[in-house]
């Protein structure tokens, strides 16, 4: 699903809202996450699963199309871990 069909589904969900204001709870909805994110911290969604970070150390890299060794540096990136409750739902049916 991509933004779009989810912002669509939240209006056919929500018929009494204007596009516009779903829209600005999605955008807040996913600012709040990343910002917390870029803060170091967790982010619960219960029955979904939850986001963090995870520490990538420094190493050497190869450019695909050279083959020359590049240097990739120590960087955070996200993760998600999926609930138990979302887990089942995916092996259930």
């Amino acid at each position: 699903m991509i933004r779009s069909e989810l912002l669509h589904e939240l209006h056919k969900d929500n018929p009494d809202l204007r596009a516009e204001e779903i829209e600005q709870v999605v955008d807040i909805f996913f600012d709040e996450i990343a910002q917390r994110l870029a803060e170091g911290g967790r982010v619960e969604l219960r029955g979904f699963g939850a986001f963090s970070t995870r520490e990538r150390e420094a190493r050497i890299g190869r450019n695909p199309r050279t083959g020359e060794a590049v240097n990739v540096p120590a960087k955070r990136v996200p993760y998600f871990k999926a609930g138990k409750e979302i887990r089942q739902r995916l092996n259930d049916g």
